[in-house]
């Protein structure tokens, strides 16, 4: 009866768990985690040698995405209008921006910890994916929801943002991701790193032990703590979703670096 009793109140309380994320939380991250050059190496769309120095990596791009996209001139080997692919799009309209390359020093540090603070992305690049293009945060321009945006954006699931404000002149434009880039996680995955974050946490796609994540399941930062395949010890990483805040919360759950343009 005691047995009967101890397996009833267990499978209650993972029952309450899947529930409830607070009553059942992911396992604490690794604090004493140092990233090793060799994860940070799978950054490949890189201008330069990915080389550490003191406790930051050091990753230089272009911007410039390894796919196609109707962003490019049109006699670029890349161009290719928009082929209605993009599953997040219901209405394409192309903005008035183009793909211009650009010189983009990431300085991230590789010894990534929780912030005594929550401290808020800004409007432009918040960290890198692996092709080397920037990741922007879940707000189009004035800190307006993406919404509107989101029909703007190309086969790879981005676009271009004017060099500056008032410069939406069809030529020069900062190519970025919001959420997925959907080129790249078809090529490499939906399960792996995707990018890294400017704190140093690592990205990693939509999918995690054959499901897909939603929103609903990460913390306010948009991320949770465990054991993964890069990280058998167990370190906080942000997820991609397919909805509202798709990339990050609440602001950066560690201490970003800088990024230079």
């Amino acid at each position: 009866m005691k047995n009967l009793c101890l397996t009833l109140f267990f499978l209650f309380f993972i029952s309450s768990c899947n529930d409830n994320n607070d009553c059942c939380p992911d396992l604490p991250e690794n604090d004493d985690v140092i990233i090793p050059l060799s994860v940070y190496e799978k950054v490949y769309g890189v201008t330069s040698q990915i080389y550490i120095q003191g406790e930051y990596v050091y990753i230089n791009t272009n911007g410039v995405p390894d796919h196609k996209s109707p962003y490019f001139p049109l006699d670029h080997i890349l161009y290719e209008a928009y082929d209605g692919s993009n599953p997040f799009v219901n209405n394409w309209n192309k903005n008035p921006n183009g793909i211009t390359t650009l010189n983009l020093r990431f300085k991230i540090p590789i010894r990534p910890k929780k912030g005594s603070s929550s401290t808020p992305t800004s409007m432009g690049p918040i960290g890198v994916s692996l092709n080397g293009v920037p990741f922007y945060n879940q707000y189009a321009g004035m800190n307006q929801p993406l919404t509107r945006e989101i029909n703007s954006f190309d086969q790879g699931n981005g676009h271009p943002a004017p060099i500056a404000p008032g410069q939406e002149n069809g030529v020069d434009g900062r190519y970025h991701y919001h959420m997925e880039p959907i080129l790249t996680t078809k090529e490499k995955g939906r399960n792996v790193i995707i990018g890294f974050l400017l704190d140093g946490f690592p990205v990693y796609g939509p999918e995690e032990n054959g499901n897909i994540i939603i929103s609903s399941e990460l913390d306010n930062y948009h991320g949770h703590s465990h054991a993964t395949s890069d990280f058998p010890e167990g370190i906080y990483h942000y997820h991609l979703t397919a909805d509202d805040p798709y990339l990050n919360g609440s602001g950066y759950y560690g201490t970003p670096g800088t990024v230079s343009q």
